[in-house]
């Protein structure tokens, strides 16, 4: 672990949010934000850890809340690359929101996980979305006992895509990645995003320095690792803590079309459905009717039905039923 934390400051956010450089030793740095209120004086017993997706960073500040309105702490990690990370990332030469190998990103998790840890709060459960939660999947197989719990929203745990892209092209990668891993093969579509986006018609208002329309290009090297990571996966992990895992009703087709934010239109749920028992030997799966891929950015009522289901699970598996967190502190 070994990170040196920054101080706290004000975060972009505003009031009731501060966040802190985490310096790692392999020279990179994350950023853990934190809600402020929820912390506890002493410590809330129960910590959550959020963990973004890809082109993502963490803006959810009405997750925070719902998680403060059952007695949880909340903090958030934005990965080294993305977000509140991500100028220290370009100034070491890399590229916007990539890293070689997605096991990088476990230096980010222990990071975050420790300085949880070490602000006193002794049980601490992982939510990881979309690409942050094949992270923290992969996190949590590696290193069992640094969570207690993993929350699973839209996690990408394959392709979305058809055969030839998620054989032939994935194996023709595995060469292309090794010797030309900065090669650019693709970026994401932008009308999910821009859909989002209160300048869309969209309900959110967030960065888009940070979380563009657009996107940031996808460079081979990255797709490799990614592809390798969804085969173990597909091999079964071993995670050994309770996790749930939740997912939209319904995927939706390409491109642009009106259930943007209804289904998702990112990735296919029959593959997060058929691939969550192979996580671990305690994985339970719920739909969440008319969700969106980032189901915590649903339109009403899927939002609320989505956040009322972690919340009420990780009461029960965490022994934290309403009021036992908040009379532990």
């Amino acid at each position: 672990m070994g990170a040196r934390e920054g101080a706290w400051r004000p975060d972009v956010l505003g009031d009731g949010f501060e966040a802190r450089t985490l310096a790692l030793p392999d020279g990179a740095e994350v950023t853990l934000v934190r809600h402020t209120p929820s912390v506890g004086d002493p410590p809330a017993r129960v910590a959550v850890l959020y963990v973004h997706g890809f082109v993502d960073y963490f803006f959810h500040r009405h997750v925070a809340e719902a998680f403060a309105e059952r007695g949880y702490a909340f903090y958030a990690v934005d990965l080294r690359g993305h977000g509140r990370s991500l100028s220290a990332h370009l100034d070491a030469g890399g590229d916007p929101n990539l890293v070689d190998d997605l096991a990088r990103y476990a230096r980010d998790l222990d990071a975050a996980a420790a300085a949880v840890r070490g602000a006193g709060h002794e049980t601490l459960a992982v939510l990881g979305h979309s690409t942050g939660g094949l992270v923290a999947s992969l996190w949590a197989d590696a290193r069992p006992g640094r969570a207690d719990a993993l929350v699973l929203n839209s996690p990408w745990l394959e392709l979305n895509k058809g055969w030839l892209e998620r054989v032939p092209l994935t194996w023709l990668m595995e060469v292309v990645g090794r010797i030309a891993p900065r090669l650019v093969i693709g970026r994401l579509g932008e009308h999910y995003c821009r859909a989002l986006h209160v300048e869309g018609g969209g309900e959110w208002d967030f960065d888009l320095t940070w979380k563009p329309y657009e996107a940031f290009p996808v460079r081979a090297g990255w797709f490799r690792s990614v592809r390798r990571a969804h085969r173990r996966v597909g091999r079964g992990l071993d995670v050994r803590e309770p996790v749930l895992v939740l997912a939209s009703d319904r995927t939706g087709p390409p491109g642009r079309h009106p259930e943007l934010l209804t289904t998702d239109s990112v990735l296919r749920v029959e593959h997060i459905r058929e691939r969550a028992p192979r996580l671990g030997t305690d994985v339970t799966y719920v739909e969440v009717a008319g969700g969106a891929h980032d189901l915590a950015l649903s339109p009403a009522p899927a939002r609320e039905k989505y956040l009322s289901t972690v919340l009420d699970w990780l009461d029960d598996r965490l022994g934290t039923r309403w009021g036992a967190v908040s009379d532990s502190r």
